[in-house]
């Protein structure tokens, strides 16, 4: 850490805590009357994996929080190595911001800062290994620690009617193709061979709507499908909370479900649906019941404009 003091750049000696503090006879001047002096302490890491040296995921991911989670979950290394348990973590976080880049060259980015300083040399195989030494637990435990809504009452389009707005959806992620993984996820089929393309894993997010982030995240095989790996985000619903759903969700277990939490849902059905007519509104919906849930139905025609023409649908 560097700091000015009257015109003099001093450097800080090379220990745990850092203490950027100056004493009133090195100012050049008496605070004035009326005036306060405010000191700012700040602890950073010891070593050349300091905060501050991998960039702005250290700003959002304090490096205490990553030790707390590393303690908790008995993943601390045992021994001094080339790449701490630490920061195998924010390489792992840096490895989500780029997806197309292997292992050494998220390793260059993340540590791109740092060339003037001794860096050990480290190769594909090291970090590979310190990947499957660190495990799942501590990310595990890491975004249980960060993830939520992250928004405030006053949060412009966090909220509709006092409610949050949050959504469910899933989506494809393409993995390894390997004997290992190929056996726990199968490989996807088309109308002209039995498998194709590489094996996939089926990301299902709970996301607030106005501010984007993930309250609650979870992944497995592509079958048995959205609606049943969806379940387990359940967990994360409750009262004051409006939940949107495409109709991929919208079926009778799922629905009654998301009932039980006590949130409000606004789920998409498909046209071919026909749930009963209980009770007509002036304004042409419907009250129904969709399993032992009392419901709305509003039926709209949606029409999309792309490049290919519009498209039409109720």
């Amino acid at each position: 850490m560097i700091w000015k003091d009257a015109g003099r750049e001093k450097r800080s000696p090379g220990r745990t805590g850092w203490s950027a503090k100056t004493s009133r006879s090195q100012r050049p001047e008496a605070p004035l009357s009326g005036q306060c002096v405010i000191t700012r302490e700040i602890t950073v890491v010891k070593g050349v994996f300091a905060p501050g040296h991998l960039g702005e995921l250290t700003q959002v991911v304090p490096f205490e929080m990553v030790d707390e989670v590393l303690a908790e979950c008995g993943a601390v290394q045992q021994r001094l190595r080339k790449l701490p348990a630490r920061v195998v973590v924010y390489l792992l976080n840096a490895v989500t911001l780029f997806e197309e880049c292997g292992y050494p060259a998220v390793w260059r980015k993340l540590t791109a800062a740092l060339e003037a300083l001794p860096l050990p040399t480290v190769t594909a195989t090291a970090l590979w290994h310190a990947r499957t030494r660190l495990g799942v637990h501590p990310m595990r435990g890491l975004f249980d620690l960060l993830r939520g809504p992250a928004s405030a009452v006053r949060t412009a389009g966090a909220r509709w009617a006092g409610l949050l707005v949050v959504a469910i959806d899933g989506t494809y992620l393409d993995v390894a193709d390997d004997a290992d993984v190929r056996a726990r996820l199968g490989k996807g089929a088309n109308q002209y061979t039995a498998a194709s393309g590489y094996p996939q894993v089926l990301l299902v997010a709970l996301v607030a709507c106005g501010t984007r982030a993930v309250i609650d995240a979870v992944f497995g095989p592509r079958k048995p499908g959205e609606p049943v790996l969806g379940r387990r985000l359940l967990r994360s619903l409750h009262q004051g909370m409006v939940v949107l759903l495409d109709r991929g969700f919208a079926t009778d277990a799922f629905l009654h479900t998301v009932a039980g939490t006590g949130a409000d849902f606004l789920a998409r059905l498909s046209a071919v649906r026909k749930p009963p007519v209980l009770r007509r509104f002036d304004d042409g919906s419907f009250l129904s019941q969709i399993s032992t849930v009392q419901v709305r139905v509003i039926e709209c025609e949606i029409t999309i404009a792309t490049t290919a023409g519009r498209h039409s649908g109720v």
